[in-house]
């Protein structure tokens, strides 16, 4: 099994492939990962993809989700399911609210892209 800072990677390198525009992003984000009793939180710093163990509190927005609905996204995730994931309250994220709204409207402008493509 992958080790956690594994997933985080590949969750965020798949993420970044579903929304190219993201790529280039630079931000340093809290991940809190709940699992039963237990949290683990993480610090990853964008676009070098550093990955540590614990917050600085430099982070700019922190993101919540259960480390289950986690495992899934990071493996088979798409931009369809982690939509469904956030609105359905599974992913939350708190912070400098400007950070979230650019990330929602860089997605959003992409699923449209891609539904132009589907039309034509």
């Amino acid at each position: 099994m992958a080790s956690t800072a594994d997933l985080i990677k590949t969750a965020v390198e798949r993420f970044q492939a579903e929304v190219p525009a993201l790529q280039k992003l630079k931000l340093v984000f809290g991940l809190e990962l709940k699992a039963h009793h237990d949290i683990q939180l993480y610090r990853v710093v964008l676009p070098d993809l550093k990955i540590s163990k614990g917050l600085e509190q430099d982070e700019r927005v922190l993101v919540q989700i259960d480390r289950t609905q986690f495992n899934e996204l990071a493996e088979k995730g798409t931009l369809k399911s982690y939509r469904r994931a956030v609105e359905t309250g599974h992913i939350k994220a708190t912070g400098d609210s400007n950070v979230v709204k650019l990330v929602a409207q860089v997605v959003e402008r992409q699923e449209q892209r891609l539904r132009l493509k589907k039309v034509h």
